[in-house]
């Protein structure tokens, strides 16, 4: 039990002192501007200071993307993407000899990946220490990547649907599709997302053709000012509470409204965005192995 303060410390400590602003003096930040950065080795500050340079207005006052584990200084010998930095894809990670991920959500079950009520837990034990033992620098990339512009996850997504020609160039959540059934898009977007199942409110032979895509968690009230302003056939979103915009779409479709609403899920509406920074930052640090392994959906479907 002695040592649970320690940790404590050292996570809240490390979070203040990172963060991001002690990164950018790094010696190499004279190359940052150009396409690549040809050097021998480069510290987990330096890689995070590479990647500001191309965030508007970064770094940030108050973000959560911090270092999680490890520190900026520390050499790097290979860089993981993922949406999740979950104990199976820290394990892939130390088999890969890689010793940097770059995770969009939390690391320690909360948004701020705040860890003193978890200090005796042994589940958060267990992932604190198999980071630290095995040197694992961990950077939460979720504020910074959504700031980048275009927006990181959006355009990963977008790649991976094939929807890159359909975007409304006055408004990057609306898509202008052709007309298809909503089982179509349905299908599609499972095959390209690596969905397995959906949730929906509408109807699925209805035909859609204005697209509202708003991947991840945007919160209820957002969706809904969304929707009003774009005024689609049909919404893709990553979650919802139940009692928000699922309810909003019911009466929608009660007043005569036809519009569906699809719920993909939180995790694989986003998941195609930390895939497509892998091939964002290669061409960046291309003496650095850099490759996505997949944290996957937690859920099965009985």
């Amino acid at each position: 039990m002695h040592k649970a303060p320690g940790r404590r410390q050292f996570l809240a400590t490390f979070t203040k002192a990172v963060g991001t602003s002690m990164l950018m003096n790094a010696p190499f930040l004279s190359q940052a501007g150009s396409p690549e950065v040809r050097q021998a080795s480069f510290t987990v500050g330096q890689v995070m200071d590479l990647i500001l340079k191309t965030i508007p207005n970064a770094p940030f006052p108050k973000t959560v993307d911090t270092l999680k584990s490890g520190n900026a200084a520390q050499k790097v010998t290979g860089i993981v993407s993922t949406m999740f930095g979950t104990i199976e894809v820290i394990e892939k990670t130390i088999a890969a000899g890689a010793n940097f991920i770059i995770a969009h959500e939390p690391t320690f079950y909360n948004h701020a990946d705040e860890t003193d009520w978890l200090s005796n837990d042994p589940v958060f034990r267990y992932k604190h220490e198999l980071l630290t033992k095995n040197g694992i620098a961990l950077w939460r990339f979720h504020d910074y990547w959504h700031s980048h512009r275009p927006d990181g996850i959006r355009t990963g997504m977008l790649s991976a649907l094939g929807w890159e020609n359909y975007v409304d160039p006055q408004n990057p959540q609306v898509l202008t599709i052709p007309a298809t059934s909503l089982t179509q898009l349905i299908a599609h977007a499972k095959q390209k997302l690596g969905i397995k199942q959906v949730r929906v409110v509408g109807d699925t032979a209805q035909s859609c053709k204005r697209v509202l895509l708003l991947p991840g968690a945007a919160g209820g009230r957002n969706q809904i000012i969304a929707i009003e302003k774009a005024k689609p056939d049909v919404v893709l979103c990553g979650e919802a509470s139940e009692w928000e915009t699922p309810e909003y779409i019911r009466d929608a479709r009660r007043q005569g409204q036809k519009i569906s609403l699809v719920v993909l899920g939180h995790i694989m509406s986003e998941a195609a965005g930390m895939e497509w920074l892998v091939s964002w930052l290669k061409p960046k640090l291309p003496d650095l192995k850099i490759s996505y392994i997949p944290s996957g959906n937690p859920f099965s479907y009985e």
